[in-house]
């Protein structure tokens, strides 16, 4: 007798057959296809208030532990010209604002000179916290604020930066270059132009030095204003 036929009789007297698992193949299920939609994964637009808030919050580095305060960067966030420094002083750690006091009144100076207002540029720093004692920054230090900057930079669209000083001209341009060969010349950052100046608080120490700056804001008009004939 056949075990088909058997069954049969079995369940015809009422008595319970009981089936091995493996005595009956279990037919395959069907996995559904999963589609992943990364239509809502691209990434948002980078904007002011969130860069701020990053840098406002920032602990890369251990500078956050003896600031007062961050120093984002102020002035025309549509500017044509972006001005660049080395990093909060005193005055700036304590009122969150970049080039304050005699060095700022200074590039005041040095701005309105080349017909400039405060207003009409925005001015950053290389790193956004002041470094104990003001002391330079250190690599690893200008190596975590990089990334703010170049945002900022990338935010701003500026047609021409002036890079103030030796440690914000050699941080935009890569390089170890000193500031006397980085000077008079048209370099690039992102596509942008850069002309290298003294800083503001180096003029201060050495006032001879500003018939040079003259010459390097007298530079940068001239390059903004060649860049402005030649759209």
């Amino acid at each position: 007798m056949d075990n088909e036929l058997r069954l049969q009789y079995l369940e015809t007297m009422g008595i319970d057959v009981w089936l091995s698992r493996t005595s009956v193949p279990l037919a395959p299920v069907p996995v559904p296809e999963i589609v992943l939609d990364h239509s809502d994964l691209t990434p948002a637009p980078d904007s002011w208030s969130l860069l701020e808030a990053e840098v406002a919050n920032c602990q890369k580095c251990s500078l956050c532990t003896t600031r007062k305060n961050t120093v984002f960067g102020s002035g025309n966030q549509q500017a044509d010209w972006m001005i660049v420094g080395e990093g909060p002083g005193q005055h700036e750690d304590e009122q969150g604002l970049p080039f304050v006091g005699n060095a700022g009144g200074l590039l005041t100076e040095m701005l309105r000179a080349i017909s400039l207002t405060r207003e009409d540029v925005f001015i950053a720093n290389v790193i956004k916290c002041r470094p104990p004692n003001n002391r330079d920054p250190h690599a690893e230090e200008i190596e975590h604020c990089s990334d703010y900057l170049y945002r900022q930079q990338q935010l701003i669209q500026p047609k021409m930066i002036l890079a103030l000083g030796r440690i914000a001209a050699q941080t935009l341009l890569r390089t170890n270059e000193p500031l006397v060969k980085l000077r008079g010349k048209v370099h690039t950052f992102n596509n942008t132009p850069v002309v290298v100046a003294y800083h503001p608080a180096y003029l201060l120490r050495f006032l001879p030095e500003k018939s040079k700056a003259w010459l390097d804001l007298s530079f940068a008009l001239h390059t903004f204003t060649k860049l402005e004939g030649d759209l």
